[in-house]
C-alpha cells in the first residue's frame, strides 16, 4: 500500500514556473514507476509525464516535453515535477500516482495508487 500526497500547486503566471511535489508512505517507493498526470475543467484526464524505478530512464507527453522535468529522490521518498515556461493550458489539477511496472508508463490502467491532486492555474 502506497498513499500519495502532492503539493506545490498554485497561481502563477504565463511564462512562469512551478515545481510539484509528490510524497509517499512506505518503504517501498523506490520500487515503484511513478507518473504525473493532469485533468482540466470539462477535460479527461491525461498523461504529463513519468520515471522509472531508478529515476534513469522518463517520458514525456508531447506537450510538456522541453518545458516540464520528472524527478525522484528516493531516499526522501519523494517525486517532483519541474513546470517551466508555463501556459495557460497548463491549468489543470496535477495528480502523481505509482505503478508497480518497471518501465515508464502511459496508461493510467497501469498505476495503482493516486495521489488527491494539487490545483496549478496558469493566468495570462
Amino acid at each position: 500500500q502506497v498513499q500519495l500526497v502532492e503539493s506545490g500547486g498554485g497561481l502563477v503566471q504565463a511564462g512562469g514556473s512551478l515545481r510539484l511535489s509528490c510524497a509517499a508512505s512506505g518503504r517501498t517507493f523506490s520500487s515503484y514507476s511513478m507518473g504525473w498526470f493532469r485533468q482540466a475543467p470539462g477535460k479527461e484526464r491525461e498523461f504529463v509525464a513519468a520515471i522509472n524505478w531508478s529515476g534513469g530512464s522518463t517520458t514525456y507527453a508531447d506537450s510538456v516535453k522541453g518545458r516540464f522535468t520528472i524527478s525522484r529522490d528516493n531516499a526522501k521518498n519523494t517525486v517532483y515535477l519541474q513546470m517551466n515556461s508555463l501556459k495557460t493550458e497548463d491549468t489543470a489539477v496535477y495528480y502523481c500516482a505509482a505503478s508497480y511496472y518497471t518501465g515508464t508508463e502511459y496508461a493510467q490502467e497501469a498505476y495503482a495508487y493516486w495521489g488527491q491532486g494539487t490545483q496549478v492555474t496558469v493566468s495570462s
